[in-house]
């Protein structure tokens, strides 16, 4: 939620906002004028409230003369009664502009592009080398800084689906029958995979200060509604029937909700925390997009990097965010770009996100497989997250950033380290300590 103090004060910033992110300010429209509505009325409120203290100050002068009052009496009640109704119209007029103030979205940083479509995304860098087949080429380049490395391969790789079902890792068809489209059946070897990079990640970030938390699944409405935009999610998320819960999308939101309503003291922050959990999703407007294997599913597994942080510090720490994640990716060998995400594509949260996109050898594409993402003082106003300063409560910043979901890895794992010779897959070294083996075959 944004600052109310702010909006006001400088309302053509977030005008100006609204233009940058391509978006309807009709929200800002309606707030200013609900704004001066409340505020009209509330000084009414006010002047009512005054000639009701007049008249009974009068009524009480009258009555230590023994004067008749029944007039005045009934004056104060109709005065009473107005005030009454009015209040009840000032408070309606209350929580709709506040629904509204959750409808305007964050500033966007001055580093972000101003443009829409994922094709125009700012390529910040690209790392490792990729195996591009002699058909991508043109592809690879131009969505590539000049000089990035790569191989040429005549030879396509194998979509991740066809491998894996042949190699007996993966049942979609019995998971269609049991649950429905874009659920599966891992097995065997893939399994302990998927439980090694789990616990790669784990390690990984425990050994950068990363408080390790298996946070609840499910999340209440007031909870969800503070840790994130419901109209944004509304498409995304599942809804427990008949219950005031709600299956989480993603670990950064319980991470987040965890300290709604506290009061931290200045030395507790920053915290950092990483979140081990399922994501549930329904993948509504998807449709026609990946209908085929692990990459776009309604179930998977993530390990989720959270910051609460003073602002001073929030720039930096969506650094330090991407970097964990970068080095998570180097360490598996698998070859990505980063991408500074354009304001037109950004959720109402955002101030600022960054992409890592895996490169797809089968797909001859970049793929995202991490966002981070610098949300300011937006998430930790709508939770009412603070801290104490010499100077008052002050918001805390917050940040979230993918560390890995765990079926997109496995997808990208799939496609680099296939051997064509054996039709099998290596496992990526660093994993093999925890898978306990270092190939994947039939």
């Amino acid at each position: 939620m944004i600052d109310v103090k702010l909006l006001r004060e400088h309302r053509e910033l977030f005008y100006d906002n609204c233009r940058k992110r391509f978006m309807d300010p009709e929200p800002l429209d309606r707030f200013f004028a609900l704004d001066e509505s409340w505020r009209q009325m509330l000084k009414s409120v006010n002047e009512l409230k005054h000639r009701k203290n007049e008249i009974s100050m009068k009524i009480a002068s009258l009555i230590k003369a023994k004067e008749d009052v029944s007039s005045l009496k009934n004056d104060v009640r109709e005065v009473g009664e107005s005030i009454d109704k009015m209040e009840l119209e000032l408070a309606s007029i209350d929580r709709e502009r506040n629904d509204v103030v959750r409808s305007i979205p964050n500033l966007v940083d001055a580093s972000v592009p101003v443009c829409k479509g994922d094709e125009n995304n700012a390529i910040v860098r690209y790392s490792g080398s990729a195996v591009v087949h002699e058909d991508d080429i043109s592809y690879f380049r131009q969505n590539t800084p000049p000089g990035s490395s790569f191989s040429v391969t005549k030879d396509r790789a194998v979509s991740h689906v066809d491998l894996l079902e042949k190699l007996g890792l993966i049942d979609m068809a019995r998971a269609g029958k049991t649950a429905g489209a874009r659920f599966y059946y891992l097995k065997n070897r893939l399994v302990k995979l998927e439980m090694a990079l789990m616990n790669y990640a784990v390690d990984f970030l425990s050994e950068r200060g990363f408080t390790i938390v298996e946070p609840p699944f499910m999340l209440n409405f007031d909870s969800m509604n503070a840790v994130t935009d419901l109209e944004t999610f509304k498409d995304a998320l599942y809804k427990i029937d008949g219950e005031d819960l709600f299956l989480i999308a993603t670990a950064e939101h319980p991470i987040g909700a965890m300290l709604k309503d506290e009061i931290l003291e200045e030395s507790d922050l920053p915290l950092r925390v990483a979140g081990i959990s399922p994501c549930f999703r329904k993948e509504a407007g998807a449709h026609g997009k990946d209908t085929k294997g692990i990459f776009r599913v309604h179930q998977f597994n993530k390990i989720e990097q959270f910051v609460f942080c003073k602002p001073e510090h929030s720039w930096d720490f969506l650094e330090e965010l991407l970097k964990n994640a970068e080095d998570f990716c180097s360490s598996l060998g698998i070859a990505y770009r980063v991408v500074n995400i354009c304001s037109g594509e950004l959720s109402v949260l955002n101030a600022k996100k960054y992409d890592i996109e895996a490169w797809f050898p089968a797909q001859g594409k970049f793929r995202e497989i991490v966002s981070a993402s610098n949300n300011t003082d937006y998430q930790g106003r709508s939770l009412n997250i603070r801290y104490r300063t010499k100077n008052g409560n002050q918001i805390v910043n917050t940040l979230n950033s993918t560390e890995v979901a765990t079926t997109r890895m496995l997808v990208a794992i799939a496609e680099n380290f296939q051997e064509k010779d054996s039709g099998g897959i290596s496992v990526p070294k660093v994993l093999v300590p925890y898978t306990g083996f270092d190939f994947i075959s039939s």
